[in-house]
């Protein structure tokens, strides 16, 4: 287990809070640093879009195994040290994507990131529940806007390494330093939250945990379309220009990252439950607007609402679940994660089933209708 000196014990709230703000950044430098390069892997590999769909299919399989494991662990030795060495696991698995030669090769490295990647998950938010409680007022939102703003600097790093000709494992070996230094910088000032006591692992959820992750569920199913399904929408439904394809998705990001900036100010004036009907509510008009109007401008406002609605519907939820009363934080997180995350699995399949059988029009309204159950539940549930 790779670890690092133990923190001052009269660590800053303040200092706490930029560590884990950096974490945050580091972990979605990860992530977009290999979205930035799927199609030079593709094309390095000579991967169909079937062939390559089936492999990326590899990474959720690795995070739903890392579930289990990352709750237990925590228990074990607190998330300092498992987000720590995740972190740091996390980069190398990085750099092994950039070594796959064959479709199994990066199968296995897949996975391997996958399930590093749910670890520093799990970790980083219990980290940040930690900070927030110091705090005493809602601030888990800024650090995934965070992680947000960091996929834009993948995004642009990995643009710069493409225009230049940088091979993927090259652009991934630069990208572990960084990581590891910010690591090794960031680390000694993190909490130690290790319980002398930790009490059961594997607890049943209450009820309000298991609402808390259907909420969870309803909104990273429509966080997912957006991801997989916004450019095919604007190509075969808004038939947009080759130059403006990727509009809607843009559009999406950018509000996403935006809204999880205001998103604790807003829970702390109004409320969680106010926060997350104004969510589930934006998310759903947002794509009702698309689906009505199929057309480039109307379409790209309607995913700018979906941006807003969903940037804080995670992060909320997991602000309440790490104040859960029968479960540790960590334990909660993967708990409620664990729920949601399947949004992730079921949702991209389930859209394009139901655009085989009908059209991605109607199989976007069944995403609508998500964001409205997102209201329905967060307005039944105590929180």
């Amino acid at each position: 287990m790779i670890d690092s000196p133990a923190p001052p014990v009269l660590t800053s709230k303040k200092a706490l809070r930029i560590a884990v703000g950096a974490m945050f950044f580091m972990a979605g430098l990860s992530f977009s640093s290999w979205a930035s390069r799927i199609a030079t892997i593709q094309q390095d590999l000579g991967l169909s879009d079937a062939a390559l769909g089936a492999v990326l299919f590899s990474l959720p399989v690795g995070l739903m195994c890392s579930l289990p494991f990352s709750g237990w662990v925590i228990t074990k030795i607190g998330s300092r040290k498992l987000l720590i060495s995740a972190l740091l696991v996390y980069s190398i698995a990085l750099v092994s994507l950039g070594l796959a030669q064959n479709t199994f090769q990066l199968i296995i490295c897949l996975v391997c990131f996958g399930f590093s990647s749910n670890a520093v998950n799990i970790s980083v938010n219990t980290q940040a529940v930690v900070t927030e409680e110091l705090y005493q007022k809602p601030i888990l939102a800024s650090f995934h806007g965070l992680w947000s703003l960091a996929g834009f600097a993948g995004a642009g790093i990995g643009t710069f390494m493409i225009a230049n000709s940088v091979a993927p494992f090259r652009h991934f070996l630069v990208m572990m330093v960084v990581i590891t230094i910010g690591v090794i910088i960031a680390a000694r000032y993190l909490k130690d939250d290790k319980v002398a006591n930790p009490g059961p692992v594997f607890v049943m959820p209450d009820h309000s945990l298991i609402k808390l992750g259907v909420i969870a569920f309803c909104s990273m199913i429509c966080e997912g379309a957006m991801f997989d399904w916004s450019v095919i929408y604007f190509k075969k439904v808004v038939l947009a220009p080759t130059a403006l394809v990727g509009a809607g998705f843009t559009a999406f990001m950018f509000t996403m990252a935006g809204g999880r900036f205001v998103a604790d100010s807003f829970a702390q004036r109004f409320g969680l439950k106010r926060t997350l009907q104004v969510s589930g509510t934006l998310t759903a008009t947002g794509l009702l607007v698309a689906v009505a109007f199929p057309y480039v401008y109307t379409a790209m406002a309607g995913f700018l609402l979906v941006g807003v609605g969903v940037s804080s519907v995670v992060p909320m939820v997991f602000s309440a679940a790490g104040k859960s009363k029968t479960m540790q934080p960590g334990v909660a997180l993967a708990a409620v994660s664990t729920i949601g995350f399947l949004g992730f699995l079921v949702g991209p399949p389930v859209i394009g089933f139901i655009a085989g059988l009908a059209t991605l029009r109607a199989s976007f309204i069944l995403i609508a209708a998500m964001g409205i159950s997102v209201v329905v539940v967060s307005t039944k549930a105590k929180i």
